[in-house]
């Protein structure tokens, strides 16, 4: 059956006309179980949670305009020094003063990379992130999967353009060290003539790049998630996790560790104190996260870590062999989450020049080295290298070099790699089993575990002794330093145990909101019988 005639052979179009209480099993697997109509209490419950979520959201953004008054004379890191002009002729066109020149210069190749460096982290969500999972769960698991992942993603684009991005990337006034304000909630101010400032002095990107493509990393966060509860989750208790924590937990991370004053601010000696004062938490601190250890990866592994405990183990877990049903659509899977990443690393660099080469490689030699370390682990005391292992492998160590990816030298990713493979493979297998915990798909194993790797060992790396591309001091025109490995490793610490406080303890929060409002967790006899047909009246194959 191709994958056109699998799209069209819906539910519906199996149904026969048997009344209800006696349809027959669609599921090859569920042969044997009465597969049930969802009750009306259910469907209720699970729309009332969709509707209670989404209007705390709204709520929040109501509040944008008198926030954004308060904010007027705030100063935005991510804010053009003035709107651009339209367009003349170009015989018309004036030469712009030097110094107007220097203060917003945008180049159609940083424009043109920061276009497609979006579209393919897009498409490590779908369909690389969910193929990856996808591949990993029971046959009878597989649209619940796929679906939880388009739905998170889906949610993520709506609640970034609603608050989002302002919670993100403004100024929070009082609260500026943990989380933004509302001044552009709804991308209020926010048009094609307004710019963003890169890592260069003078030079920017559209502000609509630079939303979008920090939106499909809010998404991609949430949606690594659901790998921590798969198998059991209800859709709707995801909704309203994807509603919710990304408020609650991704914006403020995202604030704590990448909002600053920019460049141009930092290139003048006198503004070291404002610019210390004016930063999120984390960057005061001094930590380094290029592309999201911290923000992305910590985070969402810490989050599916508490949602796995909090709803409990797969029926049968530790009983019966959980396999999964398809290593051929997970290493897909793989293969379009390390091309994807390409422009998760590489553009978060925000220009194409050297230090997006830099990234290139390093998310080139990493997940190599990685996948080649938990291979031979696995070969050594397992006895049999498994496919499954190079591509988890590989995963870690992209996962190890996304917060060093611009910082570490090439050797540097090398050791990076070799460093997190075993690692990740311990903590999905011993550690993992001495605490009984069921993480379905190891995203703590593999993204907290690896993350919390990386973002120590960015600190190291960095070093342009052994390679790294050091720190650069605009106060100093630009020159590379280096704080010390003591010092800078201690500044990474700090970063990484705010992460683990912040994104225990909001995670925790909405998890125990979603499954108060959902249930949490499908019933023993939907879970043995596949959530697919049960929740979304669909099943992935068809004999």
């Amino acid at each position: 059956m191709t994958a056109h005639q699998t799209l069209r052979h819906s539910g519906r179009a199996e149904r026969d006309p048997e009344p209800r209480g006696k349809r027959t099993a669609l599921h090859p697997l569920a042969s044997g179980f009465s597969l049930r109509e969802p009750r009306n209490d259910e469907w209720r419950r699970s729309v009332f949670a969709f509707i209670a979520a989404f209007v705390v959201a709204l709520a929040l953004a109501a509040f944008a305009p008198s926030s954004a008054v308060a904010q007027d004379g705030a100063a935005a890191v991510v804010e053009t020094i003035a709107p651009a002009p339209a367009p003349l002729p170009v015989e018309a066109t004036p030469e712009p003063a030097p110094e107007e020149a220097a203060a917003a210069t945008v180049d159609k190749g940083d424009v043109a990379w920061m276009l497609i460096s979006t579209v393919i982290v897009l498409m490590m969500i779908i369909p690389g992130l969910a193929l990856f999972y996808g591949g990993l769960v029971r046959a009878k698991n597989m649209v619940s999967l796929l679906s939880q992942v388009f739905v998170v993603t889906a949610i993520g684009m709506v609640m970034w353009l609603l608050v989002g991005y302002s919670l993100a990337f403004t100024d929070g006034g009082d609260l500026n060290r943990f989380v933004g304000g509302f001044s552009k909630a709804f991308l209020a101010g926010v048009d094609t003539t307004t710019l963003v400032e890169t890592f260069s002095v003078g030079i920017s990107i559209p502000e609509l790049v630079f939303v979008a493509f920090q939106m499909t990393f809010a998404c991609i966060t949430a949606a690594l998630v659901l790998g921590g509860v798969a198998e059991r989750v209800k859709f709707s208790t995801i909704v309203v996790f994807a509603i919710l924590w990304p408020v609650v937990v991704y914006y403020p991370m995202a604030h704590m560790v990448w909002w600053w004053g920019g460049p141009m601010m930092a290139s003048d000696p006198a503004n070291a104190e404002a610019l210390a004062s004016g930063a999120g938490l984390i960057w005061s601190f001094g930590a380094l996260d290029f592309a999201g250890g911290t923000v992305v990866h910590i985070n969402s592994g810490v989050a599916a870590l508490v949602g796995a405990v909090l709803l409990g183990s797969r029926t049968g877990y530790r009983k019966e062999p959980m396999p999964p049903h398809n290593l051929t659509f997970t290493v897909i899977g793989a293969g379009l989450l390390w091309v994807g990443w390409v422009g998760f690393n590489a553009g978060s660099n925000l220009e194409s020049n050297a230090y997006a080469a830099l990234a290139l490689i390093n998310t080139f030699i990493a997940p190599a080295a990685a996948a080649l370390s938990w291979m031979l682990t696995e070969w050594i005391f397992k006895r049999k290298p498994s496919l499954l292992g190079l591509a988890s492998g590989a995963v870690a160590g992209l996962v190890a070099i996304t917060p060093a990816a611009g910082f570490a030298g090439p050797v540097g990713a090398l050791i990076l790699g070799l460093v997190a493979g075993p690692i990740c493979l311990f903590a999905c297998s011993a550690l993992k089993s001495w605490l009984k915990y069921d993480d379905s798909l190891d995203v703590f194993g593999i993204h907290g575990i690896g993350g919390i790797v990386g973002a120590i060992g960015t600190g190291i790396v960095v070093n342009p002794a052994f390679g790294g591309a050091g720190i650069v001091d605009y106060a100093a025109g630009g020159a590379a330093v280096y704080p010390g490995i003591v010092p800078q490793v201690i500044a990474q610490l700090k970063g990484v145990a705010v992460t683990l406080a912040w994104s225990g303890v909001g995670s925790l929060i909405v998890w125990v909101i979603a499954r108060g409002l959902t249930g949490g967790r499908v019933s023993k006899e939907v879970e043995a019988e596949g959530v697919d047909y049960a929740e979304h009246g669909e099943v992935a194959y068809h004999s």
